[in-house]
């Protein structure tokens, strides 16, 4: 199976396991995004465009896009409008400016209201306009305007100059007089022509007449982040930092899952694995109080992380399993002394099946069921041939293991194996393949699993 897969099921397991958890939280997202659009007010944005006649580079363009966001523009507006408690500031933070193809500068305001949002990018694009101009007339050279003054006068004189010779020439109807005329008239005709032509190619003139394209259009809708998207984004972030955090827990468990990792710990060999009936609780453990009424509640006193029980293929094969393991204990033990069994407490799948293996043996070896503490471990005193370790996998940590191995060697048990107990679901057809009623452990320090002297 490929790690894509894995990634797969493994948040398929999460969102099985822990949907009642994830639905209060994305609920609680929900809640939480919507609160904040009540502390955000609604949003209306829209643009007017500018169009830039003449040949500008994008150098150029980006610096038009600037002024028209700049301070002087701004305050021109706020002057313009004289909205109240709204000051130069914060319309500078709602209106922005972009260029874009065809020489054109787009305008964007935001307001409060569709009205007052059209209003704002109406007269940015009024004030811009304006100031563009001024500044173009600002920056006109003197000496150029003064020369271009000199010709049009030049321009006049010559023209009332060609209408005085063409009065001279007569009203004759000879060919010379109106082959005359209608030179005179032409050379007039091409001097009006040039002139124009030279103002034209101006290119300060051409530049200053920048056009808006007509007024902004009313904004039918609220600008993002609505409140519908930030009800949605709450819910989803929650959603998400559920699975993240349950997958990085998931990633820096140190619980060993597999048979060499735990025989390893304890420092044996393993003798075999068993399994028991799953039940709807086995992974569910025993508390009680508001924190563990809490953890119900929620979903979280089932571990999410452990594989679903495999399916069994019949009782016979299980106690076969469990006849196995006692075969191999009486190869192991020098005599026919007591064995104890140790049982980490909290680990009820390994509690049945220390039961089921007390069953399967018969007094042959004599086993006696102990509970020890993993968190303070302490094995009873036992005259006996050994301690066998009964655990399920993929619940405690090497230092946990390891402490329960030191409590045995403390008490003089010589650990002779480990034994590791699974879940598997059971095919019921009939009563004959219903399993035989387990017997249960009984878990004392003074007395054995047979019910003699210890």
């Amino acid at each position: 199976m490929s790690e894509d897969t894995i990634r797969l099921v493994t948040i398929g397991r999460i969102l099985r396991r822990r949907r009642r958890l994830l639905t209060i939280l994305v609920v609680v997202g929900a809640l939480l995004g919507y609160g904040t659009s009540l502390l955000l007010p609604p949003r209306y944005t829209t643009s007017a465009s500018v169009l830039l006649p003449g040949a500008w580079e994008e150098r150029e363009l980006r610096t038009q896009a600037e002024v028209a966001t700049s301070s002087v523009v701004i305050d021109r507006v706020a002057s313009a409008l004289h909205w109240t408690g709204v000051g130069t500031t914060e319309l500078k933070e709602r209106v922005t400016a972009k260029a874009s193809e065809g020489n054109i500068i787009e305008i964007s305001g935001t307001a409060d209201t569709p009205e007052r949002a059209q209003q704002l990018s109406d007269q940015v694009a009024e004030q811009f306009v304006a100031f563009a101009a001024r500044i173009v007339g600002d920056n006109a050279d003197p000496e150029a305007a003064a020369r271009l003054e000199t010709l049009r006068q030049t321009v006049a004189q010559t023209g009332r100059r060609i209408t005085e010779l063409a009065d001279a020439a007569g009203t004759g109807r000879s060919v010379e007089s109106v082959q005359t005329r209608t030179e005179l008239e032409g050379l007039r005709t091409a001097l009006q022509e040039s002139i124009e032509k030279l103002g034209q190619a101006d290119p300060t003139s051409s530049k200053a007449h920048m056009v808006v394209m007509g007024p902004a259009a009313r904004p039918t809708g609220e600008a993002p982040p609505t409140r519908i998207q930030l009800i949605a984004a709450g819910a989803l972030l929650f959603f998400l930092v559920t699975v993240t955090g349950h997958l990085t827990a998931a990633r820096r468990n140190r619980r060993l899952r597999t048979e060499g990792e735990i025989a390893g710990a304890l420092g044996v060999a393993l003798l075999g694995s068993v399994d028991v009936p799953a039940e709807r609780n086995a992974h569910r453990p025993e508390g009680r109080g508001p924190r563990a009424w809490i953890r119900r509640l929620l979903g979280t006193d089932i571990r999410w992380d452990v594989p679903p029980p495999r399916t069994s293929g019949d009782e016979a094969g299980r106690r076969t399993r469990y006849r196995r393991v006692c075969a191999r204990l009486r190869d192991r033990l020098p005599a026919a002394r007591p064995l104890l069994v140790v049982v980490p407490d909290g680990d009820p799948i390994a509690r049945r099946a220390a039961g089921e293996l007390v069953a399967e043996a018969g007094g042959d070896p004599v086993l006696r069921v102990v509970g020890v503490s993993v968190s303070e471990p302490m094995v009873p005193d036992h005259d006996g041939s050994g301690a066998l370790v009964v655990l399920s996998a993929g619940n405690w940590t090497a230092g946990e293991l390891g402490g329960i191995a030191e409590a045995c060697a403390d008490a003089g048990h010589e650990v002779v194996g480990v034994v590791l107990a699974g879940t598997v679901r059971i095919r019921t057809k009939g009563s004959a393949g219903r399993p035989r009623e387990a017997a249960t452990p009984v878990l004392a320090v003074g007395a054995d699993a047979t019910g003699g002297p210890a």
